[in-house]
């Protein structure tokens, strides 16, 4: 009876304390990029042009994608089948401002359900652009115990990071990037494998 007793407390105070954790998360970082917003903007609002800077692309060279809806911009749809590292979801773009802003519903299937938004904020400067990526969303119940282990800022900030340094080199190139090879774009949706 006492091991019962004791489980139970123990299994409160990690509720408990798994409860307190934020129940929202914002993970933020920002580059300079030597590009006028002109060159990175349709970067961002195409998912075609993913493939050249996304940091998840390359997780799985076999993924299955659809890409429907409106072609870029607002309404523009991405859905992507992987491995277990690629996992399996949709993104959405909500807003889409040339060249300041875009907005983007993201659902994640697997490995653990989730939606959140993401967001690019693209400020001039005086040699380039300086872009934000956002991401940031609810903390549910398994997030908040997730969260007590790792530290997300870090090991999202990481893909950020990674993914902001791929923008710049593709801004770079200054020439309009093809299509990836073999995936094609669907109005009616279904998964296309590249």
């Amino acid at each position: 009876m006492t091991i019962v007793i004791v489980l139970v407390v123990l299994l409160t105070i990690i509720s408990s304390v798994i409860a307190a954790r934020p129940a929202q998360f914002r993970i933020e970082r920002n580059a300079s990029i030597p590009a006028p917003s002109s060159v990175v903007f349709p970067l961002l609002e195409d998912f075609h042009h993913w493939v050249a800077w996304s940091p998840w692309e390359k997780l799985d060279p076999s993924m299955k994608k659809t890409f429907s809806g409106s072609a870029s911009g607002k309404g523009a749809q991405y859905a992507w089948l992987g491995n277990s590292k690629a996992g399996q979801g949709r993104m959405e773009i909500l807003a889409s401002h040339a060249p300041e802003l875009v907005s983007i519903q993201v659902e994640i299937v697997k490995p653990f359900p989730s939606k959140n938004l993401t967001k690019f904020k693209l400020v001039p400067e005086s040699d380039g652009t300086r872009v934000h990526w956002i991401m940031e969303g609810e903390n549910n119940f398994m997030g908040k115990a997730f969260s007590l282990f790792v530290n997300m800022d870090t090991l999202l900030g990481k893909d950020l990071e990674a993914g902001l340094d791929n923008l710049k080199k593709a801004a770079q190139t200054n020439r309009p990037l093809p299509s990836p090879t073999g995936v094609a774009t669907q109005s009616t949706g279904g998964l296309i494998a590249p």
